[in-house]
């Protein structure tokens, strides 16, 4: 009985008022992507093995969960919404030469032994840019991010931006084999400056690239550290990545978000389909990112459309707990009333209920039980979080409202 009562590892369950506040977190979140003109889309919780394999560059494949159907074709629990997204707008919308907004909300599912605390099961809600390969297009990702927070109700947070191609343009120069390259993406990620500096040491690289690499955990801050990355870049992949960088922060200033932004040439994500801008969001309350996006101008090729995108992910639960973390109110919806009644008082009780929730006030109908006193009944409603109670006395509504220092009632 022990074992069915409780989660696996990495799971949990969320219910009542919390299970309310994510709710109305995701509405709000989710009335912001479309104000922008982004439409819905739903891809399957599990998908064929190929669409996250190593070709595509997602997630390792031993921290995918496997399994097969009756065929013995080997699925997977998605991990990343984003290659769901590509392949079904590469089959749904393969002729279309105009550039397409999706957006969509799931959970993901990640089997990694190693997260020590972190939820193996996460709700992310995103938005995908499809076909435009401008600078615009990012503004406008980056855009969308920042109002998504604003209008969940955070004021402090920095999206941090680097650019993919930058990195890209050192290893070129520096000749590294396939191995190497995910062992100094791990240094730089966790900006491990010495470790960088010992990692590089022991290889034979021009002097000029191993000064740019070994400077790349220390490469962030505000739009002045494009300086020092410009000055440091080896060739002109290099320079047009850092160009980039500085156009997308003067259309971030058209919109109004630049305060936000601040600059990190060592964001290199594990996810391989990146191709261009990089960017993570962090506020307080909690270590992970609450956004993780970027540009992947090659992921769509792999399902058979050529469409350079953009995009990000919120993770909804990270988000959430910093809100709560913050002692940001996120605003439930509108706590049930609940409206007691005895047995003779039915037909008055359906009516006066019905009544309200054509005003679309929520109300919970119940009957007094025998041996169950009103004392009972305000226990139940604060356990579930009701905003008040009303019933039936000297044929008068009465009204108790719970979440006051203190219960008063007054006749309605």
């Amino acid at each position: 009985m022990k074992q069915i009562l409780h989660t696996p590892e990495g799971v949990r369950d969320i219910y009542n008022e919390e299970c309310q506040k994510k709710l109305r977190l995701e509405e709000l979140l989710h009335d912001t992507l479309c104000r922008y003109g982004y439409r819905d889309i739903q891809t399957p919780t599990f998908e064929f093995f190929d669409v996250f394999s190593k070709e595509v560059g997602t997630v390792p494949s031993r921290e995918l969960y496997k399994f097969f159907d009756k065929e013995g074709n080997t699925l997977v629990l998605r991990p990343d919404i984003t290659p769901s997204v590509a392949r079904a707008a590469s089959k749904y919308f393969l002729e279309e030469d105009m550039p397409i907004r999706l957006c969509y909300m799931g959970n993901t599912f990640i089997n990694n032994a190693n997260f020590q605390g972190r939820l193996k099961e996460t709700t992310q809600l995103g938005a995908e840019y499809m076909g435009d390969p401008c600078v615009e297009a990012d503004g406008e990702m980056l855009a969308l991010v920042a109002e998504s927070l604003l209008q969940a109700g955070l004021q402090e947070f920095q999206i941090s931006v680097g650019h993919i191609g930058y990195f890209k343009s050192l290893l070129k120069e520096a000749g590294i084999q396939e191995e190497e390259e995910l062992a100094l993406r791990e240094l730089i990620s966790n900006k491990n400056y010495f470790g960088v500096e010992e990692f590089l040491s022991e290889l034979n690289m021009n002097g000029s690239v191993k000064e740019a690499l070994s400077s790349l955990p220390q490469m962030y801050g505000n739009w002045e550290i494009l300086e020092k990355a410009q000055s440091l870049a080896v060739n002109q992949e290099g320079r047009e990545a850092v160009e980039r960088l500085e156009r997308l922060y003067e259309i971030l200033k058209i919109y109004g978000f630049d305060k936000y932004i601040s600059f990190d040439l060592g964001i290199v994500s594990k996810y391989k389909y990146y191709t261009g801008i990089l960017f993570r969001a962090y506020t307080y309350g909690t270590g992970e990112p609450v956004v993780k996006g970027g540009r992947y101008d090659t992921l769509l090729e792999h399902f058979g459309k050529k469409s350079p995108s953009v995009g990000f992910a919120i993770v909804v639960d990270q988000l959430l707990t910093a809100l709560n973390r913050q002692g940001i109110v996120v605003p439930a919806s509108l706590p049930a009333l609940l409206l007691l009644y005895q047995e003779e008082e039915l037909c008055e009780a359906i009516a006066y209920a019905k009544a309200l929730r054509e005003q679309n006030s929520p109300v919970e109908l119940m009957r007094i039980e025998k041996g169950k006193s009103l004392e009972d009944y305000r226990s139940y409603a604060g356990r579930m979080g009701v905003g008040a109670i009303r019933y039936f006395q000297n044929g008068k509504i009465v009204e108790e409202l719970l979440r006051l220092h203190g219960a008063c009632g007054q006749d309605r």
